[in-house]
């Protein structure tokens, strides 16, 4: 399964990153390949079409603005704030898997 993400927080690049990190370690305990854009001072690795294609669904964070959100039109999207990634990441990731695990 693979599971795509968006963190952008108003804050700055710090809750953007915290969440980030929250959620790669949440997918690599619970066997999920997920990729993770970043929004805020600087965007960084950037989702493709490609990745899109081949994503169950996707995470964004709820508290900052996101960029291109209309590529993800086709996505079940799960919003959830950075805080709320930080604190709970592996239930959210968890929780993904149950409920999209037949999307691909």
């Amino acid at each position: 399964m693979k599971i795509l993400a968006i963190t952008s927080c108003p804050l700055g690049i710090v809750c953007t990153n915290l969440a980030r990190e929250a959620l790669e370690q949440a997918a690599k305990k619970t066997n999920v390949d997920i990729k993770v854009e970043t929004q805020g001072e600087f965007k960084e690795n950037e989702i493709t079409k490609y990745d899109i294609e081949e994503a169950s669904a996707i995470i964004l964070t709820s508290d900052g603005p996101i960029e291109g959100k209309e590529r993800f039109k086709d996505l079940p999207i799960v919003y959830a704030s950075c805080k709320d990634i930080m604190q709970n990441s592996l239930n959210i990731i968890k929780n993904i898997k149950i409920k999209y695990k037949n999307k691909i």
